[in-house]
Formats: C-alpha cells, sequence, structure tokens
C-alpha cells in the first residue's frame, strides 16, 4: 500500500490566505507594485489627471435622450444633461489638444500622459480625446458595489483597476503634473479638495497647476471667498487653483506652467 502524499501549497498561492484580513498589507503592497511594474516598462513618465462627473453625456447621447424624453420632468433633467455636456466636449478636445503637445516632446519617454478615473462621463471625454490624438491614456478604476463599466478609450496596457482607494488616489497624485477639474459630484470634490489639502499644508512639494474648469459651476458649488473670509483659509490659497471656461485659456495656461515648472523634472514624485 502506498502512502498518498498530501498536497503542498505555497503561500503565495493559497488564494484563501491571501484574500484574508491577515494578507491585507499583501494586497496593498500589490497595488503599488503592479502599476509601478507596468508604468515602468510602458515608459510612463508623468501625467496630466483629468476628474470630473461620471453623469455627465457626451453632446450627441445627451441630444438623443432630448428627442426621447416625454414627460416635463424628462425634458428637464434631459435639457440639462444637453447644457452639461458641453463640459464633455471641452474635456474631449483640451484631453486631444494636450496629448498632442506631449506627443511632440519626446519619443522614447512618455511624458504627461492623460490620465483619468477610467469610467464614463468627463473620464471617458478625457481618454476619448488622447486616444484621438493617438496617444497613450491611462484609466485608474476602482471596485464599486454597482455594476461594472467599461471605457472603451482607455488604453488597456494601462487600465488598472484598483480595490483600495487610498492606493488609486496615491496614483492619481504621485505621476501628476498637473490636473484640470470638470463639474462633478461628491466624488470629484473628495479628489479636489485631497489635492488642495496636500498643496496647501506642503506635503506635496512639486509644483501642482491645478484648473477648475466651469466658473459658473464652481462658484455655485463652492464659495471660496466666504472661506477666505471667515478665517477658514488663507486668501492666497484660493490661488491654488486656475478658473476659465475656455479651452483655449486652459490649454495655454496648462502648457506654459508644465513648460515651466515640470517639463525639467521627468519622474513621479510628491
Amino acid at each position: 500500500m502506498t502512502e498518498r502524499k498530501r498536497g503542498q501549497t505555497k503561500a503565495y498561492q493559497n488564494t484563501c490566505f491571501l484574500n484574508s484580513k491577515d494578507a491585507r498589507a499583501l494586497r496593498i503592497l500589490s497595488e503599488y507594485l503592479e502599476p509601478k511594474s507596468r508604468f515602468d516598462h510602458y515608459r510612463v513618465d508623468d501625467t496630466v489627471v483629468f476628474m470630473g462627473s461620471a453623469r455627465i453625456l457626451s453632446r450627441e447621447a445627451a441630444e438623443e435622450a432630448l428627442n426621447k424624453a416625454k414627460s416635463g420632468k424628462d425634458r428637464e433633467r434631459a435639457q440639462m444633461a444637453v447644457k452639461m455636456s458641453a463640459y464633455y466636449e471641452a474635456a474631449r478636445e483640451l484631453a486631444s489638444r494636450v496629448t498632442k503637445w506631449s506627443k511632440e516632446l519626446d519619443h522614447v519617454e512618455r511624458r504627461f500622459v492623460v490620465c483619468t478615473g477610467g469610467g464614463p462621463g468627463i473620464m471617458e471625454a478625457a481618454n476619448r480625446g488622447a486616444a484621438e490624438a493617438q496617444g497613450l491614456n491611462v484609466g485608474l478604476t476602482i471596485s464599486l458595489p454597482k455594476e461594472e463599466f467599461d471605457n472603451p478609450y482607455v488604453t488597456r496596457s494601462l487600465h488598472f483597476h484598483f480595490h483600495y482607494f487610498f492606493m488609486r488616489k496615491f496614483w492619481f497624485a504621485y505621476l501628476a503634473k498637473a490636473v484640470i477639474v470638470f463639474p462633478g459630484g461628491y466624488g470629484t470634490l473628495d479628489e479636489l479638495f485631497e489635492l488642495l489639502t496636500l498643496v496647501q499644508t506642503r506635503k506635496m512639494r512639486k509644483p501642482m497647476p491645478i484648473v477648475l474648469f466651469g466658473t459658473e459651476y464652481w462658484r455655485e458649488v463652492i464659495d471660496f471667498d466666504v472661506l477666505a473670509r471667515h478665517g477658514m483659509i488663507n486668501p492666497e490659497d484660493i490661488q491654488l487653483m486656475h478658473r476659465t471656461d475656455s479651452v483655449d485659456d486652459a490649454y495655454e495656461w496648462i502648457v506654459r506652467q508644465l513648460a515651466e515648472k515640470a517639463l525639467g523634472q521627468p519622474g513621479a514624485t510628491l
């Protein structure tokens, strides 16, 4: 009678362990090391991050929804969607122009690559604009307890899927050399204020040009002057952002800031 050998499982192949709370540190570390490996492989030195609502439709989709709207409330929502679609088209054009400019800088290292959260709305618009300019672009998606989405414009080899929000935020901030923030909700506000806090407290020491696109929207949603008037921020903290409604102005300001403050300092840094 032959003795049957017990099957041996190496720790790093034990999925039960790897998915346990005891291995959380390994999972967190994986969300640092695996993206770093891919960014290094594709020579992505740094990024220009686009943030904004996942709910904003393209002009074509918004107009189609308006044509199908029947009730008064549906038409009202559809009309607002058409108005907000201007931001989708602006993000698309701006990402395309930034990508074309960045492609002329270096044919080996990839500088100022468009990066988004990889979802629909403004994120899709920016990835789409970069793809239309025939440039690589990055999508940092996050697992959420709802139906998964697919943004077809993200460069497949640079599509990352995170479990931990804080690791996703790390990669937004670590690679970024500029950030352009379009109208958005809780997620966009969370990301914007986290970046502003890092810049204000100088925990982020690199220059970080931040554009707030959509002056009417941001004026209604956040009154930065009131924060300063009540002494909650310094008046100069308001100048941490450049506010505009113009693609031309946003593009020229961003390119000027990158050329002056980031062009000679490639690579990820905080």
